[in-house]
């Protein structure tokens, strides 16, 4: 299955004008019919756009066939469902704020909104349903709707999300073994070589703790999942190259980047964009290999 961090990238980035927009306190009272149409005007151009590139990118020279199913889910340790989780939550996380800026009432946003993730990466999953070197994938559907439910239930419970799902990448020497599939240099590299991405989910503490608590509010405590030794995207392939692809799991501390929101709106805005990244820091790794092992600085 081709890589897909660059997609939920793009498709964050086409949230991105919006999203400026949104930090902005939405008029609960009325639906804004005139903010829905910049929404939905600016979406449709540009996930339209977004989908012809792709298929002229990605698509037009690769054989077709009739559509089927392809079941990847003994691949790269399922690192790239982690991924696939990790895009469609914070696609739908951005949907549900941009319809509450639009003044929808606040049900009905967290819903129609929650379905964003869903809705984007649906059509890729057909897309692909198309291709003979593979197929449309059930474990990528399930793992869109499963980020995208994810905020949804947070929204519902909480009003708020309170449980962020994280990104973290490093450089690792698998990707020179297989630069064409892992990536030739770094940006090609963080967006495809699996054995570098670490997906975290950063657990906002002090929002479950009563006011009076003294935690520090602006500290999360975040858990990983990554993998190594995976150069081939099949198991027995790699086994068969003398490469032990094992996962990884991680405990370190995070900063809570909501936490630090004032009342400029560009700042606000980077903070919630960068809110979709791990920050640097101390983490403690479990795996089967080696056991626990302490990062000075984890990335």
């Amino acid at each position: 299955m081709r890589q897909r961090l660059i997609l939920h990238l793009l498709l964050l980035l086409l949230c991105l004008p919006r999203l400026s927009m949104a930090q902005v306190q939405p008029d609960t009272t009325k639906v804004s019919n005139k903010r829905l149409l910049v929404l939905g005007s600016a979406f449709g151009v540009g996930y339209t756009s977004l989908l012809i590139s792709l298929n002229k990118a990605w698509y037009s020279e690769e054989e077709r066939t009739d559509f089927h199913w392809f079941d990847d889910n003994k691949q790269w340790k399922q690192v790239d469902k982690a991924g696939h989780f990790w895009g469609a939550f914070h696609q739908s996380r951005a949907g549900i704020d941009m319809l509450r800026w639009a003044g929808m009432p606040e049900k009905k946003a967290i819903f129609y909104g929650g379905l964003t993730g869903i809705l984007l990466q649906t059509p890729i999953e057909i897309f692909d349903g198309y291709q003979a070197d593979y197929g449309a994938s059930v474990g990528d559907v399930v793992a869109n709707t499963v980020g995208s439910a994810g905020v949804v239930a947070q929204e519902l419970a909480w009003q708020e999300v309170r449980i962020m799902p994280k990104y973290s990448f490093h450089t690792t020497r698998y990707a020179d073994m297989r630069p064409n599939v892992l990536g030739s240099n770094l940006g090609e590299q963080a967006l495809k070589d699996y054995n570098g991405q670490t997906y975290w989910l950063s657990v906002n503490v002090g929002a479950f703790l009563n006011e009076e608590s003294k935690y520090p509010k602006w500290l999360n405590i975040a858990v990983g999942y990554g993998a190594q030794e995976m150069v081939y995207n099949d198991p027995e392939a790699n086994a068969a190259a003398g490469l032990d692809a094992h996962r990884q799991f991680y405990l370190s501390p995070d900063l809570n980047l909501m936490h630090f929101k004032g009342r400029n709106k560009v700042w606000n805005t980077a903070l919630y964009v960068l809110s979709i990244i791990k920050v640097p820091a101390p983490a403690l790794e479990y795996n089967r290999k080696n056991g626990f092992k302490l990062h000075p600085l984890y990335f």
